[in-house]
Protein backbone atom coordinates (compact mmCIF):
# COMPACT_ATOMS: atom_id res chain seq x y z
CA UNK A 1 0.00 0.00 0.00
CA UNK A 2 1.27 3.45 -0.88
CA UNK A 3 1.33 5.90 2.02
CA UNK A 4 -0.29 9.32 1.50
CA UNK A 5 2.98 11.14 2.33
CA UNK A 6 4.89 9.05 -0.24
CA UNK A 7 2.25 9.88 -2.85
CA UNK A 8 2.36 13.62 -2.01
CA UNK A 9 6.17 13.61 -2.20
CA UNK A 10 6.07 11.91 -5.60
CA UNK A 11 3.37 14.29 -6.88
CA UNK A 12 5.52 17.28 -5.88
CA UNK A 13 7.74 16.26 -8.80
CA UNK A 14 4.88 16.59 -11.30
CA UNK A 15 5.21 20.08 -12.77
CA UNK A 16 1.90 21.95 -12.78
CA UNK A 17 0.60 25.28 -14.00
CA UNK A 18 -0.61 27.50 -11.17
CA UNK A 19 -4.16 28.87 -11.36
CA UNK A 20 -6.55 30.82 -9.21
CA UNK A 21 -10.02 29.29 -9.46
CA UNK A 22 -12.87 31.68 -8.65
CA UNK A 23 -16.64 31.68 -8.29
CA UNK A 24 -19.37 34.11 -7.33
CA UNK A 25 -22.93 33.85 -6.15
CA UNK A 26 -25.42 35.03 -3.55
CA UNK A 27 -22.96 34.43 -0.70
CA UNK A 28 -20.10 36.40 -2.29
CA UNK A 29 -16.92 35.92 -4.31
CA UNK A 30 -14.51 33.10 -3.52
CA UNK A 31 -11.27 31.78 -4.92
CA UNK A 32 -8.39 29.42 -4.23
CA UNK A 33 -5.01 28.54 -5.70
CA UNK A 34 -4.99 25.28 -7.63
CA UNK A 35 -2.59 23.12 -9.57
CA UNK A 36 -5.09 20.29 -10.20
CA UNK A 37 -6.59 21.63 -13.44
CA UNK A 38 -6.56 19.73 -16.70
CA UNK A 39 -8.04 19.73 -20.20
CA UNK A 40 -10.62 17.00 -20.80
CA UNK A 41 -11.66 17.57 -24.44
CA UNK A 42 -11.89 20.34 -27.02
CA UNK A 43 -15.25 19.17 -28.39
CA UNK A 44 -17.03 20.54 -26.46
CA UNK A 45 -14.35 22.62 -24.69
CA UNK A 46 -14.18 21.04 -21.23
CA UNK A 47 -11.72 21.01 -18.38
CA UNK A 48 -11.57 19.52 -14.91
CA UNK A 49 -10.78 21.09 -11.57
CA UNK A 50 -10.12 19.09 -8.40
CA UNK A 51 -11.16 20.52 -5.03
CA UNK A 52 -10.95 19.16 -1.50
CA UNK A 53 -14.45 18.67 -0.07
CA UNK A 54 -13.15 19.66 3.40
CA UNK A 55 -12.41 23.20 2.18
CA UNK A 56 -14.77 25.86 3.52
CA UNK A 57 -14.98 27.13 -0.08
CA UNK A 58 -16.31 23.85 -1.50
CA UNK A 59 -19.99 24.55 -0.76
CA UNK A 60 -19.86 27.89 -2.57
CA UNK A 61 -18.48 26.33 -5.77
CA UNK A 62 -21.05 23.51 -5.70
CA UNK A 63 -23.96 25.89 -5.08
CA UNK A 64 -22.85 28.52 -7.63
CA UNK A 65 -22.27 25.94 -10.40
CA UNK A 66 -19.84 28.33 -12.13
CA UNK A 67 -16.13 28.97 -11.95
CA UNK A 68 -13.27 30.63 -13.78
CA UNK A 69 -9.80 29.12 -14.02
CA UNK A 70 -7.30 32.00 -14.13
CA UNK A 71 -3.93 30.62 -15.27
CA UNK A 72 -1.24 32.72 -13.63
CA UNK A 73 1.65 34.46 -15.33
CA UNK A 74 5.20 34.55 -13.98
CA UNK A 75 4.50 37.88 -12.23
CA UNK A 76 1.55 36.46 -10.23
CA UNK A 77 3.38 34.57 -7.48
CA UNK A 78 2.03 37.00 -4.86
CA UNK A 79 -1.55 36.44 -6.13
CA UNK A 80 -1.03 32.69 -5.82
CA UNK A 81 0.20 33.13 -2.24
CA UNK A 82 -2.76 35.37 -1.35
CA UNK A 83 -5.32 32.85 -2.66
CA UNK A 84 -3.68 30.00 -0.76
CA UNK A 85 -3.45 32.00 2.48
CA UNK A 86 -5.81 32.30 5.44
CA UNK A 87 -7.02 35.74 4.27
CA UNK A 88 -10.79 36.03 3.95
CA UNK A 89 -12.39 36.26 0.54
CA UNK A 90 -12.89 40.02 0.61
CA UNK A 91 -9.18 40.57 1.38
CA UNK A 92 -8.06 38.12 -1.34
CA UNK A 93 -9.87 40.03 -4.09
CA UNK A 94 -8.14 43.29 -3.09
CA UNK A 95 -5.09 41.84 -4.87
CA UNK A 96 -5.14 42.03 -8.66
CA UNK A 97 -7.62 43.67 -11.03
CA UNK A 98 -10.81 41.63 -11.44
CA UNK A 99 -13.37 41.68 -14.23
CA UNK A 100 -15.86 39.10 -15.48
CA UNK A 101 -16.87 37.28 -18.64
CA UNK A 102 -20.04 35.32 -19.43
CA UNK A 103 -20.76 33.57 -16.08
CA UNK A 104 -19.90 36.50 -13.82
CA UNK A 105 -17.18 34.56 -11.97
CA UNK A 106 -14.13 36.74 -11.22
CA UNK A 107 -11.56 36.97 -14.02
CA UNK A 108 -8.03 38.15 -13.23
CA UNK A 109 -7.57 40.85 -15.87
CA UNK A 110 -3.92 40.07 -16.69
CA UNK A 111 -3.87 36.29 -16.25
CA UNK A 112 -2.21 34.29 -19.03
CA UNK A 113 -5.60 32.87 -19.91
CA UNK A 114 -8.94 32.62 -18.13
CA UNK A 115 -11.44 29.84 -18.77
CA UNK A 116 -14.97 30.86 -17.77
CA UNK A 117 -17.04 27.75 -17.06
CA UNK A 118 -20.28 26.12 -15.97
CA UNK A 119 -19.78 23.17 -13.63
CA UNK A 120 -21.64 20.34 -15.38
CA UNK A 121 -20.88 17.52 -12.95
CA UNK A 122 -19.03 16.74 -9.76
CA UNK A 123 -17.51 13.32 -9.15
CA UNK A 124 -16.42 12.29 -5.64
CA UNK A 125 -13.01 10.61 -5.50
CA UNK A 126 -11.46 10.09 -2.07
CA UNK A 127 -11.21 13.45 -0.28
CA UNK A 128 -11.84 15.52 -3.41
CA UNK A 129 -14.49 16.38 -5.97
CA UNK A 130 -13.60 16.48 -9.63
CA UNK A 131 -15.58 19.27 -11.26
CA UNK A 132 -16.22 18.70 -14.97
CA UNK A 133 -16.51 22.20 -16.40
CA UNK A 134 -17.85 23.34 -19.79
CA UNK A 135 -15.88 26.35 -21.03
CA UNK A 136 -18.23 29.14 -22.19
CA UNK A 137 -15.72 31.98 -22.63
CA UNK A 138 -11.95 32.45 -22.84
CA UNK A 139 -9.81 35.53 -22.31
CA UNK A 140 -6.13 35.46 -23.27
CA UNK A 141 -3.40 37.96 -22.40
CA UNK A 142 -0.47 39.00 -24.56
CA UNK A 143 2.24 37.43 -22.43
CA UNK A 144 4.21 34.22 -22.64
CA UNK A 145 5.76 33.73 -19.20
CA UNK A 146 3.89 31.26 -16.99
CA UNK A 147 4.03 30.38 -13.31
CA UNK A 148 4.51 26.71 -12.50
CA UNK A 149 4.89 24.71 -9.30
CA UNK A 150 7.56 22.00 -9.07
CA UNK A 151 9.17 20.33 -6.07
CA UNK A 152 7.19 22.54 -3.68
CA UNK A 153 8.41 25.83 -5.12
CA UNK A 154 7.46 28.29 -7.86
CA UNK A 155 9.30 28.52 -11.16
CA UNK A 156 8.85 30.62 -14.27
CA UNK A 157 8.49 29.15 -17.73
CA UNK A 158 8.11 30.68 -21.15
CA UNK A 159 9.05 30.49 -24.78
CA UNK A 160 12.65 30.60 -25.87
CA UNK A 161 13.59 32.94 -28.71
CA UNK A 162 13.02 31.61 -32.21
CA UNK A 163 9.94 30.05 -33.77
CA UNK A 164 11.34 26.51 -33.84
CA UNK A 165 11.26 26.32 -30.02
CA UNK A 166 7.46 26.17 -29.91
CA UNK A 167 5.74 22.81 -30.09
CA UNK A 168 2.32 22.59 -31.66
CA UNK A 169 0.15 20.87 -29.03
CA UNK A 170 -1.89 19.15 -31.75
CA UNK A 171 1.33 17.61 -33.08
CA UNK A 172 2.31 16.55 -29.59
CA UNK A 173 -1.04 14.83 -29.07
CA UNK A 174 -0.81 13.02 -32.39
CA UNK A 175 2.70 11.85 -31.54
CA UNK A 176 1.49 10.41 -28.22
CA UNK A 177 -1.36 8.47 -29.82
Amino acid sequence: MIEATDFRNAMSLLTSAVSVVTTTGASGRYGFTASAVCSVTDTPPTLLVCMNRASYLHTHFVENKILTVNVLGAHHQSISNVFSSKLNSEERFKHGVWTELKTGAPVLEDSLVSFDCHIEQAQEVGTHDIFICRVVAIQQAQQDQGLIYFNRTYHQVGYATGNDSRIDSASLVSEVR
